[in-house]
């Protein structure tokens, strides 16, 4: 089964995980997009372009996303979830290209701010394949979602609810609606705990039964066609047992509302958090395998409960645009720092940091990452990649094994960050956000341009005085 190494301990000064690797020049598969590759001098290719060669032209650091990929991944998914409804979850990542890729791929998209709406919209997306998210949304963001025609709105609140019905009420329409509940079960990977997970910001509880009175607030309002219930479980999951008891739950609900509101909803959301390998110790599962595992489950409790099997809907957006992107960054400085028992540590200085990838520091998430501008005959070191910014713990890849020979000028490319580099980067120490460039047979584009000092300074209004 598909799933994650446990962590355990450290062995010396790296994780039981991370293996010192025969060669390191050699890229591991599954943490690649599908077109990367080395060629016979060691330089990294993506999408047909030598990382150099792009670098030459765009400089570092430097998001890569490989279009073809991406576009393979989310058909991967409709294809596996054949006869649901997946949405890719624009949070992770995204941008007008990317909007209109999904929408070509037969896919619907799931905004969770006024701003990912609008990029949506930009982008032409058809408004009534839009799921708008989000625990604090507006009356005006709830007014324009409702007039632009988004096909559901996620609603997270009583105030919301109100809201939205108050919304149709005035313009005289119709607005389809999903519950966000909280099922008392979170997952990350492997772990799992089915009770005291209520104390969060998202959805009503099952438990303590404010999911079912918000059921009858939403039926009860004649603007509010409630479509269904919505659960999300938790990110990075390659076991399918928390969905097991979620769904038992949720369901549970779901024919509740039919038996004492006389409601049959027809649809039942998911959520998404599927897994993917950012470093050796995942193996995220195939999107057909986990369709066939969760529409099991869906069916199995559907039976035990004697009601018809809703129409089913997923959000993936990691595991489409994870893998599908990387990160490239100059090496700046090299430091060699000695450790306890005689082991040293070489600390690998890049162009960018915290400010471009936040997740190792607030996560702290591991990443790998490659040489990416030439080959070497050196011995493997053990590395730690870091940013340029004024704190410790701007780290970028704690621990990974990397030629001996590292030096300034050398290019270093870290895969799987599609999912949340770019969503979250920020200005931090002023820093420019990098661009995003697509790259496809050969040929790159620029889909969100790198920021300049005219665009850190246009917000600064002492900057004219």
């Amino acid at each position: 089964m598909a799933g994650r190494v446990p962590p355990g301990d450290f062995t010396g000064t790296s994780p039981v995980w991370l293996r010192e690797p025969a060669d390191p020049n050699a890229l591991v598969p599954v943490l690649w997009s599908q077109t990367a590759r080395k060629d016979e001098s060691g330089v990294l290719h993506v999408g047909g372009i030598a990382i150099p060669d792009l670098v030459a032209d765009v400089n570092t650091p430097a998001y890569v996303l490989d279009e073809a990929d991406f576009r393979a991944r989310a058909a991967a998914f409709r294809d596996g979830f054949a006869g649901y409804d997946v949405y890719y979850a624009g949070k992770a990542f995204l941008s007008v290209a990317v909007a209109k890729w999904v929408a070509e791929e037969g896919l619907c998209l799931d905004v969770c701010s006024n701003g990912e709406l609008t990029v949506a919209l930009r982008a032409g997306v058809d408004p009534a394949r839009i799921g708008y998210h989000g625990n604090n949304k507006t009356p005006m963001e709830l007014r324009r979602a409702v007039v632009a025609g988004v096909g559901r709105i996620v609603v997270d609140s009583f105030h919301e609810i109100e809201r939205v019905a108050a919304i149709t009420a005035e313009l005289g329409v119709t607005q389809g609606v999903m519950i966000r509940v909280t099922a008392g079960v979170e997952a990350h990977t492997h772990e799992f705990i089915a009770t005291a997970h209520e104390d969060q910001k998202f959805g009503f509880s099952i438990s303590a039964g404010s999911a079912f009175e918000a059921a009858k607030a939403v039926v009860a309002a004649p603007g509010l066609d409630l479509r269904g219930l919505h659960s999300h479980i938790g990110s990075q999951i390659f076991d399918t047992s928390g969905w097991e008891v979620a769904a038992r739950r949720v369901l549970a609900l779901h024919a509740r509302v039919a038996e004492e509101l006389g409601h049959v909803m027809p649809e039942l959301d998911l959520g998404g958090g599927f897994g993917i390998a950012y470093t050796t110790q995942d193996d995220p599962a195939d999107p057909a395998d986990l369709a066939e595992r969760i529409t099991k489950i869906v069916a199995g409790e559907c039976a035990a409960l004697q009601i018809a099997q809703p129409h089913l809907s997923i959000e993936p957006g990691r595991a489409i645009v994870g893998p599908a992107m990387c990160t490239v960054y100059t090496v700046g400085t090299v430091k060699t720092v000695a450790l306890d028992g005689g082991a040293s540590r070489t600390y690998v200085s890049v162009d960018g940091g915290m400010s471009d990838n936040i997740r190792p520091a607030l996560y702290d998430a591991d990443y790998s990452c490659t040489l990416a501008s030439r080959s070497s005959t050196a011995a493997p070191v053990l590395a730690r990649v870091v940013g340029k910014h004024c704190e410790s713990g701007d780290i970028v890849v704690k621990d990974e094994f990397l030629p001996g020979d590292i030096a300034p000028g050398d290019l270093i490319a870290v895969p799987g960050t599609g999912a949340y580099g770019r969503s979250m980067a920020s200005n931090y120490n002023h820093a420019l956000r990098p661009p995003v460039v697509a790259v496809r047979d050969g040929a790159a584009r620029v889909v969100v341009r790198r920021e300049t000092e005219d665009d850190l300074l246009a917000t600064d209004m002492g900057a004219d005085a």
